[in-house]
């Protein structure tokens, strides 16, 4: 008994027909068919139909019924709508907005629905018939004097979401004037004082009706024993008697009219002189040189560390002198020591504030060990200063009053200190009392105590020494008073 699946019957069927289509005629008990190429496929499909039922049955092979498609997952809704708050509100609305799910999900986002009630109902009514895609809704037809509360729920097809309302009730009314913070310029940066020194700081807001102010430091409540905040209609009033560095922080301030909140934040920094470098050492002393090395303060006083000062000590005298000043790194080479001495160094930490108190000092001594070396000084050429008389200021033609004294100047230089002479017409004065000569530093003078008529002439003065002699000359003329003239 043959056995033939499904597949084989199909194949024979096929055949069958297809033998069945094509044209023969049968004459003298042959087949003749009218075309060569369709009596070529008669034969090959004969031959496979023939191979094809002789073929030896094979199992029947049972078709599995098809599976039935996997249904798709269940519709979940989404998580609640994230930071609902007033964005505006007057006598007559109110403008929520929020920010979209965190987890919305396969199903999508479909819109939102707004939601509201007054203050102590539970009645929900919805503001919006159809969903909204936006992330804010303004809910009209209000009535002035309500408290409401309000609330947003995402809709998908898998529901309603977990509803994400405002944390607390709006009062509808309309405020005159917005909270808002005018912090002064000073503050907006960090504010630094130094330790002990008294801080009172003014922040001025606006906002009708008063608004409500508040004042956290670091997140927590400030402390009232150290920290003082006086209020008024118009500004806040931070206060702290004697400043110390645990009184460093953010100040944050926030000032609430109904829903609407302006926040702004204070950095206060209180900073002193910083400690001394945790330790110093030197590392290495050769020649006219020794290597110093330290480490930062444990304490820099709570501002940045600007630089260290490094001082050097004669053991020998003890007094210290600055050879660094304002040095950034933490390394340092001072040179220039002297041979046979012993030195001892101290570095100084700085900071905005200052120098530090106290300091580190090397344990170990640099000692300039002398090397022997004999100073020869070096040779000059003894330079010939020698120069002949020069004036360098000539005399000036002068004119005198009769019985007034006058004096004749000039000056001259030369090497050696040349000799000065004074003439009158070419004639030397000499010893004459009614003349008196003086020659200081090179500036020589000639007074004539009180001239008459005679005394008038051309006037000579002679410098001369081993290298040469200079003269210079100038016209006295000495003229008649009015007295005189009147008698």
């Amino acid at each position: 008994m043959l056995f033939y699946s499904c597949e084989d019957k199909w194949i024979l069927n096929k055949t069958l027909n297809l033998l069945m289509s094509f044209p023969v005629k049968c004459h003298s008990d042959r087949l003749k068919c009218h075309d060569t190429e369709k009596m070529r496929w008669i034969i090959i499909l004969t031959i496979f139909l023939i191979a094809a039922v002789s073929a030896p049955a094979e199992a029947a092979v049972v078709e599995e019924p098809p599976k039935a498609p996997t249904p798709p997952p269940p519709a979940v809704p989404t998580s609640a709508p994230l930071e609902v708050s007033v964005e505006d509100v007057n006598d007559c609305s109110l403008t929520i907005k929020w920010k979209t799910p965190e987890t919305i999900g396969d199903s999508g986002l479909n819109g939102y629905t707004v939601e509201y009630c007054k203050d102590g109902t539970s009645d929900w009514v919805v503001a919006n018939e159809e969903l909204t895609l936006a992330n804010h809704y303004c809910i009209k037809n209000l009535t002035a004097g309500d408290l409401l509360h309000a609330r947003v729920v995402a809709v998908n097809p898998g529901g309603r979401s977990e509803p994400g309302a405002l944390a607390q009730a709006v009062p509808i009314r309309e405020v005159v004037a917005r909270p808002k913070i005018r912090m002064p310029r000073a503050l907006r940066s960090c504010f630094v004082k130094q330790v002990g020194e008294q801080i009172n700081l003014v922040i001025p807001f606006l906002g009708k009706p008063k608004p409500m102010v508040s004042w956290l430091k670091d997140g927590q409540p400030l402390d009232t024993k150290r920290v003082n905040i006086r209020n008024s209609e118009k500004d806040s009033i931070i206060f702290i008697r004697t400043a110390q560095r645990e009184d460093s922080g953010v100040y944050e301030m926030a000032i609430k009219v109904d829903s609407f909140e302006d926040k702004a934040n204070i950095t206060l920094q209180i900073v002193e002189l910083p400690g001394p470098p945790a330790s110093v050492k030197l590392v290495d002393a050769w020649g006219f040189n020794a290597a110093l090395e330290w480490t930062v303060p444990k304490d820099n006083g709570n501002a940045e560390i600007t630089g260290y000062t490094v001082q050097k000590a004669d053991m020998k005298t003890g007094e210290w002198f600055t050879v660094l000043e304002n040095y950034h790194r933490l390394t340092a080479t001072v040179s220039d020591l002297i041979m046979g001495n012993s030195y001892s160094f101290r570095v100084f930490a700085q900071n905005r504030v200052g120098m530090s108190e106290s300091c580190a000092v090397t344990k170990q001594v640099a000692t300039i060990q002398k090397t022997g070396i004999v100073y020869k000084p070096p040779e000059y050429q003894e330079h010939d200063f020698s120069e002949a008389p020069k004036f360098t200021t000539p005399l000036s033609d002068r004119a005198a009053t009769v019985g007034y004294t006058t004096k004749l100047l000039c000056s001259v230089r030369g090497c050696p200190k040349p000799k000065i002479e004074w003439l009158k017409n070419q004639m030397i004065i000499g010893d004459d009392p009614k003349f008196r000569q003086i020659s200081n530093q090179g500036i020589c003078s000639l007074e004539i105590r009180k001239p008459c008529s005679f005394d008038g002439g051309v006037y000579t003065c002679r410098a001369k020494n081993a290298q040469g002699e200079a003269t210079v000359s100038c016209k006295l003329e000495v003229k008649q008073g009015n007295k005189e003239k009147g008698k």
